[in-house]
């Protein structure tokens, strides 16, 4: 006849080990959680960086593509400028300072306008990462509970 041993009851974990001193699976587990806690810090702050890295080269190729057409436009701009006031002058007879004073105002409406405008957009404008810092209130909000 064949003794059988009884196999070691199953610990929380499903597998048959035996299970270790009370103190040193307290001190595992603590342990096993702040190593993902600082796991789990690292990749947000990778992330984060990460995010940010990814709007600057946005920005900075958006800016470099504007401060092109600021130039080119404000060359074009000038030589508008200059004929609109020379054809109020020789069309409508207007004396010069006058069609220089009426092209200047003109400009200087739709400058106002459009700097209104600007002002509009950059004030709906968050410049932060809102993806990771979501992600980071949520992860803490997980962590508190």
């Amino acid at each position: 006849m064949a003794t059988t041993e009884a196999a070691p009851p199953p610990t929380y974990d499903g597998s048959n080990r035996a299970p270790s001193e009370p103190s040193n699976s307290m001190a595992g587990l603590v342990s096993g959680i702040i190593n993902d806690a600082q796991t789990l810090l690292r990749q947000q702050a990778d992330m984060l960086k990460s995010e940010v890295r990814e709007d600057f080269k946005r920005s900075k190729r958006a800016a470099e593509f504007g401060a092109l057409g600021i130039v080119f436009g404000t060359v074009g701009a000038l030589g508008l400028i200059t004929a609109l006031a020379y054809l109020l002058h020789e069309q409508f007879h207007f004396p010069m300072w006058a069609s220089w004073g009426i092209v200047g105002g003109l400009f200087f409406a739709v400058g106002g306008a459009l700097g209104w405008i600007s002002y509009g957009l950059l004030e709906r404008f968050n410049p932060l990462p809102d993806k990771t810092l979501n992600a980071l209130k949520e992860n803490i909000s997980w962590q508190t509970k």
